[in-house]
């Protein structure tokens, strides 16, 4: 949850929702492991890829959020949607390659069985 909460940026306020991500992300890589592997057997790369794939959800769902906005002789300009959305797809590519020695790839299927 730190990690997520570190690699996402979240406020204090966002953190029943990071919470909710970052549960979600872990059954989601438990799912993948083959028969017989548990988390455990891959600690350090699941701990860190679960968070990843957390705050990658996290940082995506951040896209609504106003780009800028002008008052006067000030504007402020914050990151647009793009960049958060290629912040999310960096940390998903990250918790890919830091999971790939225990799991096959999540979007391969043959004839309807998962590679």
């Amino acid at each position: 949850m730190e990690m997520a909460r570190t690699l996402s940026r979240a406020g204090e306020a966002d953190l029943p929702a990071l919470a909710l991500l970052c549960a979600a992300a872990q059954a989601c890589w438990e799912s993948r492991l083959p028969r017989g592997t548990t988390a455990e057997d891959c600690e350090p790369a699941f701990l860190c890829a679960a968070a990843c794939t957390a705050a990658a959800g996290f940082t995506a769902g951040q896209g609504t959020a106003a780009v800028s906005f002008t008052a006067g002789d000030i504007s402020v300009r914050g990151p647009g949607g793009g960049e958060r959305q290629a912040a999310a797809r960096s940390l998903e590519r990250t918790a890919e390659r830091l999971m790939s020695p225990y799991v096959s790839p999540g979007d391969l299927f043959l004839k309807g069985v998962r590679g």
